[in-house]
């Protein structure tokens, strides 16, 4: 599936990351964002220090699961201002009722935004 529009209202995607240390699978489920094209966002609330963070540091080849739907990606920091500050709006609006003109929660304005670049199926 090129167009991930009908999955975009499902509450989790499963990203699994390689351990950085054992190798081994390690599967989150965690809230996420879309807007259009083939990549989605996720805030990670314990930052750089998070695992998963630190999983794809080292290998930043991940698996997606969105539903029934498994890809491929590439995963990584958004570091891009314009980037950025869309992915926040999107995440803060799905899962906090944000709406422009008031003031996002911590959590959408702190968090370390990540990004998953998903391969064609």
């Amino acid at each position: 599936m090129d167009d991930l529009s009908p999955l975009a209202d499902q509450s989790f995607c499963y990203v699994t990351t390689t351990g950085r240390r054992t190798g081994n699978p390690h599967e989150i489920e965690i809230w996420f964002g879309w807007a259009e094209g083939l990549t989605i966002y996720m805030l990670a609330g314990g930052g750089e220090k998070a695992d998963w963070v630190a999983n794809i540091k080292a290998n930043p080849a991940v698996k997606l699961r969105i539903a029934d739907h498994d890809y491929t990606g590439t995963a990584r920091v958004v570091t891009d201002d314009a980037e950025d500050a869309l992915a926040r709006k999107l995440l803060a609006a799905k899962y906090q009722k944000w709406q422009e003109g008031t003031e996002m929660s911590s959590w959408a304005r702190t968090a370390l935004l990540m990004a998953i670049d998903l391969a064609p199926v």
